[in-house]
């Protein structure tokens, strides 16, 4: 997994503004992303892995929660709060068993602002049956 480091100071600015969050599985969500990136016309926003590495969240635009009904999947709601996201810090390794700190796969900047749901929708599905497919062939 590719593990973003801090920006510039005159880098990409932190993602302002309303949206929601999908979280999904690592391993769906890193198949979502090379699926994404491999489209014609490449189309994934801003993704953050959570500190332990178990899960990935796709930005999404506000409002995707209402309708949001893809299993194995949640979708947080933001209330159109206007939530900003910090940029991530360069951290050092943890020591031992000490957790990894939450960070950007995929930071603001590098990517498209958000990610289009129907789009993700497609990509999750996609990359669930590969799994499906990859681990039915044991």
């Amino acid at each position: 997994m590719r593990h973003a480091s801090a920006p510039e100071a005159d880098g990409p600015q932190p993602v302002a503004g309303a949206w929601d969050l999908v979280t999904v599985p690592v391993r769906q969500g890193l198949e979502a992303v090379d699926i994404l990136r491999r489209g014609a016309a490449p189309a994934v926003g801003p993704v953050v892995h959570d500190g332990t590495c178990d899960t990935l969240g796709f930005l999404v635009p506000p409002g995707t929660a209402a309708a949001w009904d893809v299993p194995g999947s949640a979708c947080t709601r933001t209330s159109g709060r206007g939530l900003r996201l910090p940029e991530l810090p360069e951290l050092p390794e943890p020591a031992g068993d000490a957790p990894r700190p939450a960070g950007w796969l995929l930071p603001p900047g590098d990517a498209d602002p958000v990610t289009d749901p129907a789009v993700l929708r497609e990509a999750l599905g996609e990359a669930a049956r590969l799994i499906e497919a990859a681990d039915g062939c044991h």
